[in-house]
């Protein structure tokens, strides 16, 4: 009896242990309980961080060596409002963007409405929106954006991702221009929004 106490006691903190490192990321990476809306999509996994010069512009997280960050293969169900947390990113040569984007391998400038998704939203739930308009809104107010990249929820802490932790699995990264046709501080560096295809 005492041995099943035991456990039950071991997994109920390793389940608390997990909700813990799923906790733990920012920038691309929303504040603990900005979650992406409704439906189940878990963890896949952890990435091991490593240390490393990262471009901090706009808010970046940076791995840090030891750190475990999650990973996302899925991203929660898309509706006409699709619950997500805006993050801000420059796609321009030489941004926190890493290297080019993902959808047409060139970079953009800040003056561009163009966004990222996770890699769930991007390309992993059977839908692929690269070259696709979306719409964002925000306090009354929406914009028409281009997907150029995949905010990667599953790689990171390397070049190709400016040594930044993958995203969660609910991020739309707007580009400087998405946030000013919102009308939002970009000194926020996050903020929730929806988004539904156009």
């Amino acid at each position: 009896m005492a041995s099943k106490k035991l456990l039950a006691l071991l997994a109920l903190l390793q389940v608390l242990s997990l909700h813990a490192h799923a906790a733990a990321a920012s920038k691309h990476h929303p504040k603990p309980g900005a979650g992406g809306g409704g439906g189940t999509c878990r963890s896949s996994g952890f990435l091991q961080g490593k240390t490393h010069k990262c471009n901090r512009k706009n808010g970046s997280d940076c791995c840090l060596t030891g750190r475990k960050y999650p990973q996302f293969r899925c991203s929660p169900p898309v509706s006409a409002k699709t619950p997500a947390t805006l993050t801000l990113n420059s796609f321009a040569r030489g941004g926190d963007g890493g290297g080019p984007s993902f959808c047409d391998n060139e970079f953009h400038p800040d003056s561009a409405l163009v966004v990222a998704l996770s890699s769930g939203w991007l390309r992993l739930d059977g839908t692929r929106r690269c070259g696709k308009m979306v719409r964002v809104s925000a306090n009354g107010r929406s914009v028409l954006a281009k997907v150029v990249d995949e905010c990667d929820s599953v790689n990171g802490c390397d070049a190709e991702h400016n040594f930044e932790p993958p995203c969660p699995n609910n991020v739309v990264d707007g580009s400087p221009a998405v946030w000013k046709a919102l009308g939002l501080d970009q000194g926020e560096g996050e903020f929730k929004v929806t988004w539904s295809d156009v």
